[in-house]
């Protein structure tokens, strides 16, 4: 049963108003006179006018002097009544507005007419008092912090190269988009992204505009198992094993199919009904891609890919916020961009409306032969959170199983240090040769520095030094 917010209801809020004028000030946000019946919308009307133009609210006197209605102040006002009044007024706000939207979109449902009614009723759902008063920066700087980097504010990518770029990784609440050209793998670079937050424990959500459902859990099944699809589709008993397998150590995971053209509303419901059918708690969203999704704040053509674009990316960057997510999507570089090698924001399918909303922007430069030759090759085009804006990222592709990878560079490093002799071992070898004029070329190798010397220039005199005292000793 709907809660009746009566003439005497909205009366006493008026009274409450005049006798604290600090409620109005918490509730001016949402304040307005034609939410009020007949008999109290002019005093509603004036006491705006009046704080307007004075910048006060007026007294009981003022009102009965210029409406005829009086309005008494309520006596022991206290917070608790205060409470009462901030939860009340919300309610009735939301219903009377709601209740107007509906009234006046008859009109607009008889003509078809259905962005504009979504967007009003939409807007009389979310009234909303700002209740919330933020982060107290100098309160605890330190529980602030951890809570940023210890309960998930950021998340690595999986990608060491990456990771540094946007010093430590993506972060809830934020858009992030790769853009490439046709074929470039955008959705490969989402789904293998994906496969890394998964592995982290992670849960997440993969809606696809474009592949089927099916088409790419098959391609995900290859990443996953390090199997071809041409070897999955031999063998479809041992990869089902190998997935179940992987399940009990990584997060849930969803595919999801929506039609093109599909809005961010469309999105937000399906993600809801997720965590009430499935519990799950959805940690990121994969948006595959932005160009394919169509606003839901003003109605536009398909066609008009630089505002309908604007919209998209600032709806789905507010869908980020509100449900508190990692959110990655996509989209299409322009044809100026196929022969480039730098990437800049001319190159963008529909402009710089996208990359201006955007928190990280990558450009892929990986092309059809890089892939075959095992490259895959990125370029940060923007980052709001790092200093990394023109830098390229390298990474590895099995073409077989397509899954991007590091190239383990600093593996490499780190055995090629294990490898090298230490000092003193190399010093005691020296020490025991019995020709010191003839020590082994690959000892004297060790001795020397990795790089090459510029012709003419003595570029380890210490150890030159060293060799010829050595072999002084000697001779004696």
């Amino acid at each position: 049963m709907l809660k009746e917010f009566n003439a005497e209801v909205q009366e006493l809020f008026l009274r409450m108003i005049v006798t604290n004028a600090e409620l109005y000030v918490r509730v001016t946000n949402i304040f307005n006179p034609e939410n009020f019946d007949r008999k109290l919308r002019p005093v509603a009307e004036f006491m705006v006018e009046h704080t307007v133009q004075y910048g006060i609210l007026p007294n009981t006197t003022q009102i009965k002097a210029t409406t005829g209605e009086l309005i008494e102040a309520v006596e022991d006002l206290d917070e608790a009544h205060s409470d009462w009044f901030l939860n009340e007024f919300e309610s009735f706000t939301r219903r009377q507005e709601l209740e107007r939207a509906i009234m006046s979109s008859a009109d607009l449902l008889e003509q078809g007419d259905f962005g504009p009614v979504e967007k009003l009723i939409k807007d009389a759902v979310q009234i909303s008092l700002q209740r919330d008063m933020g982060t107290d920066y100098f309160d605890d700087p330190a529980a602030r912090l951890n809570k940023y980097y210890n309960q998930g504010g950021q998340v690595s990518t999986g990608w060491t190269q990456m990771d540094r770029l946007l010093y430590g990784g993506m972060s809830r609440q934020e858009l992030n988009i790769f853009a490439g050209g046709s074929g470039s793998g955008k959705s490969l670079l989402m789904m293998n992204l994906a496969l890394n937050w998964l592995s982290q424990g992670l849960s997440g959500v993969y809606i696809t505009l474009e592949l089927s459902e099916e088409l790419t859990s098959l391609r995900t099944d290859a990443m996953q198992t390090s199997m071809s699809t041409k070897d999955i589709r031999k063998d479809i008993d041992n990869t089902a094993l190998k997935v179940r397998m992987a399940s009990k150590k990584m997060g849930q995971y969803r595919v999801k199919a929506l039609a093109a053209q599909s809005n961010v509303n469309d999105i937000r419901s399906y993600l809801k009904e997720v965590q009430i059918q499935t519990g799950i708690k959805v940690d990121f969203v994969m948006v595959d891609y932005l160009d394919l999704v169509m606003p839901v704040s003003v109605k536009v053509s398909p066609n008009d890919q630089f505002i309908k674009d604007k919209y998209v990316s600032e709806e789905l960057r507010n869908l980020a916020q509100e449900l508190n997510i990692v959110l990655v999507t996509a989209s299409q570089l322009n044809r100026s961009a196929v022969e480039e090698i730098e990437f800049d924001h001319s190159h963008i399918a529909g402009g710089i409306s996208k990359i201006n909303t955007a928190d990280n922007v990558f450009g892929i430069f990986t092309s059809r032969s890089m892939r075959e030759r095992g490259k895959y090759q990125l370029q940060c085009m923007k980052s709001r959170s790092s200093t990394g804006v023109g830098q390229k990222i390298d990474l590895e592709y099995d073409i077989n199983t397509m899954r991007i990878s590091d190239p383990d560079v600093d593996d490499t490093l780190s055995v090629a240090s294990q490898a090298q002799p230490s000092a003193q071992a190399l010093m005691d070898k020296f020490k025991t040769t019995s020709q010191v004029g003839q020590v082994d070329r690959a000892v004297q190798e060790q001795l020397e520095p990795p790089t090459k010397a510029v012709k003419g220039v003595e570029t380890n005199t210490k150890l030159k030094s060293l060799l010829n005292s050595l072999q002084v000793n000697n001779k004696d």
